[in-house]
């Protein structure tokens, strides 16, 4: 949006005016969607005082944000210095103006001598539980008069229910918030960022009973990090760590949105291919084998490259069971370390590999 230029003088800042605007953002309203609820506070207020224009503000710092409007069309901020709620949060509780033109501090904003010509503001303060005034529901008239004392507890009451709504609003996103975070602490391993071994057996489990409902093909691949051991014994866990992380960066972006990338335990690694069969997969396998070949990891002191052996199995008709699939590609990864390393190999139901 545009924003209006203020020819005015700068409105005083409050003592606190770092922790006011501490409280104002941890709140999160600020640039927000229109949101029902607040928009049905500002018709309650503009009800209540019998006003054409009301707004729920929010006093950032170098401006007046509405959250919510009632009868205004024009841009939903202003610079502070702009603005009659700047005045209203240096208030203790309510400001209330009856005629803006015979108030030295507005008389001449923009609004009172431009378009819509407001004469009649009264703003009651958001106070936080902190005690915080973080902006103000205010309703305006563009006719000069006096709201009564019962109007004016009335909005000082209403302002309270819109602190209540805040307050909510912010315990939801706290709420979603935590969820999020047990929701990682849960399924995703802390060093690499990737599935843990609990997530990984939902995983499977899941997946494999979609494979046997649908007869549709699905794929796992086991990968082991070649000499990992002498990474750690040579530079340190905390480089290894950090090898082990640009592996599983590597993984996690080498395969589809819909596969499913786990740390199975160590420096080793698990992906599940649905919808994948062995041609599918160890083609797969083969160019993520090639992209750690060929990775260099500069955060570490030193140059340092790895190499992946790589066992894959698959569910078909005789072998639909995920232990034994997960057995298999065992199997096969054992037999490609036992080959050299650096390489893919295929299992299949007999428990042979190639």
């Amino acid at each position: 949006m545009t924003p209006i230029s203020s020819p005015q003088a700068r409105i005083p800042r409050s003592p606190d005016e770092g922790f006011r605007l501490a409280e104002l953002y941890k709140y999160k309203l600020l640039d927000t969607e229109s949101d029902t609820d607040f928009d049905l506070l500002v018709v309650l207020a503009a009800d209540i005082c019998r006003a054409p224009y009301a707004f729920i503000s929010l006093v950032d710092e170098d401006r007046v944000w509405a959250k919510a409007q009632f009868g205004a069309e024009s841009a939903s901020q202003v610079p502070r210095d702009d603005d009659y709620c700047s005045w209203a949060i240096l208030e203790n509780e309510i400001l209330h103006v009856p005629d803006l033109t015979l108030d030295y501090r507005m008389a001449n904003m923009s609004k009172t001598v431009g378009p819509p010509g407001y004469r009649m503001y009264c703003g009651a303060n958001l106070i936080t539980s902190t005690g915080q005034k973080v902006g103000t529901l205010c309703v305006l008239d563009t006719l000069p008069r006096s709201l009564s004392s019962e109007q004016q507890i009335k909005l000082v009451r209403l302002a309270k229910h819109v602190v209540n709504l805040m307050e909510a609003r912010m315990r939801d996103l706290e709420y979603r918030s935590a969820v999020e975070d047990l929701s990682r602490l849960a399924t995703r391993d802390e060093l690499t960022g990737l599935l843990n071994r609990r997530a990984l057996t939902q995983v499977l489990d899941h997946e494999g009973s979609r494979s046997r409902r649908f007869q549709s093909e699905l794929s796992v691949l086991m990968i082991d990090i070649d000499h990992f051991k002498q990474v750690n014994d040579r530079y340190g866990h905390a480089i290894g760590d950090v090898v082990l992380r640009g592996v599983s960066h590597i993984v996690q972006a080498g395969i589809r949105g819909i596969d499913f990338a786990s740390r199975y335990g160590g420096e080793e690694l698990c992906v599940v291919l649905p919808g994948t069969d062995l041609v599918g997969a160890a083609k797969l396998a083969e160019n993520l084998r090639r992209a750690v070949e060929v990775a260099v990891f500069r955060e570490t002191p030193e140059t340092i490259r790895v190499t992946v052996s790589i066992g894959i199995a698959a569910i078909h008709p005789l072998n639909t069971d995920i232990n034994a699939i997960l057995k298999m590609a065992d199997v096969a990864l054992y037999q490609a370390k036992s080959n050299g390393r650096n390489r893919v190999v295929v299992g299949h139901a007999s428990g042979s590999a190639t």
